[in-house]
C-alpha cells in the first residue's frame, strides 16, 4: 500500500498497484465505492495484464483518509489524484473512473493534462443536476446534518441494495454526503464541456440496459469513442466484463 498526503493536515490518499509496463492505468471507483473492488479482477485479465496499474482510493473512500474540514468537491478529488500520481511518478497515464471516478477523471485531465493520455469512462457524470435517485442526487437531497447524524445514511444504505452497500458503508458519510453534492452541483466548465474538449484518446462507456446516453451525438463529434455495452447496467465491468475489458484495451 502507498499513500500520499493531499491537504495542509497531512491527510492522505492511499492507493495499491501491481507492476508492470508504462504508460500506467489508474482506476478510479464511484461514489461510495473502492477501487479494487471495482476493477481488480479487470486488471488480472490476460488482455490487460503486464501493465502498471494504480488502484486509487478517493478521499473519504476505501482505505484512504477522510478529513472532517475537506471539501470533497470534485476538483479537490481531481487535486488528491494528482498527489497520489505524482507522490507515484505516474505521468501520461490512461485513467479508467467509473460513475464519480469517470467525472474526477475528466476533471483530472483538464487541470492536469500531463498527467493523462487517455481516457476510458464507464458511465461517468457529466451534467449537473441528475434526475433523482438513490445514488448522488438522493443522497445530496437531504442537508448535511440530516444525512450525516439524522438517519439519511442508514435509509440510503438500506435503499441501494446489498451490494453498493457493501461498499459504501466503508467510506465516511461525511465524506459521501459532500461528494455528491459536488456532484449534483458539477463543474465550471462541466465535466460534459471538458470530455468534449479534450485532445486525448477518450471512451465512454454506457450499459445498454440504463437507456440511451443524452448528448451521445454531441460526443461522438468531439471524438468521443461511445460504446454501448450489451447486457449490462450501470456496474458493466460486472455486468459483461468481456466488453469492459475490450474496451479498456482499445
Amino acid at each position: 500500500m502507498r499513500q500520499a498526503p493531499f491537504d495542509a493536515q497531512g491527510s492522505c490518499v492511499r492507493w495499491t498497484e501491481a507492476a508492470g509496463a508504462e504508460p500506467a492505468r489508474v482506476y478510479v471507483h464511484g461514489l461510495g465505492s473502492a477501487s479494487t473492488v471495482y476493477h481488480a479482477h479487470i486488471a488480472a485479465r490476460a488482455e490487460l495484464a503486464g501493465r502498471r496499474s494504480l488502484f486509487v482510493d478517493l478521499p473519504g473512500h476505501g482505505i484512504s483518509d477522510r478529513p472532517a474540514d475537506f471539501g470533497y468537491t470534485l476538483e479537490d478529488h481531481a487535486d488528491a489524484l494528482a498527489a497520489a500520481l505524482d507522490a507515484a511518478g505516474v505521468s501520461g497515464a490512461e485513467l479508467v473512473g467509473h460513475s464519480m471516478g469517470g467525472a474526477v477523471a475528466i476533471v483530472l485531465a483538464h487541470r492536469r493534462g500531463d498527467l493523462v493520455s487517455r481516457l476510458v469512462v464507464t458511465e461517468g457524470n457529466l451534467d449537473p443536476h441528475p434526475p433523482l435517485t438513490a445514488g448522488s442526487s438522493g443522497i445530496a437531497a437531504y442537508e448535511e446534518a440530516a444525512y450525516v447524524s439524522g438517519g439519511g445514511h442508514t435509509r440510503v444504505l438500506a435503499e441501494v441494495g446489498p451490494l453498493w452497500a457493501a461498499t459504501m458503508r466503508l467510506a465516511d458519510p461525511l465524506a459521501l454526503h459532500r461528494t455528491a453534492s459536488g456532484l449534483v452541483r458539477g463543474t465550471d466548465p462541466t465535466m460534459r464541456t471538458m470530455l468534449e474538449e479534450a485532445k486525448i484518446d477518450r471512451v465512454y462507456l454506457q450499459g445498454a440496459r440504463s437507456g440511451e446516453l443524452p448528448g451521445k451525438d454531441s460526443l461522438e463529434a468531439s471524438g468521443v469513442r461511445v460504446v454501448e455495452v450489451p447486457d449490462a447496467g450501470h456496474n458493466v465491468m460486472f455486468d459483461n466484463p468481456d466488453a469492459f475489458v475490450a474496451a479498456v484495451h482499445g
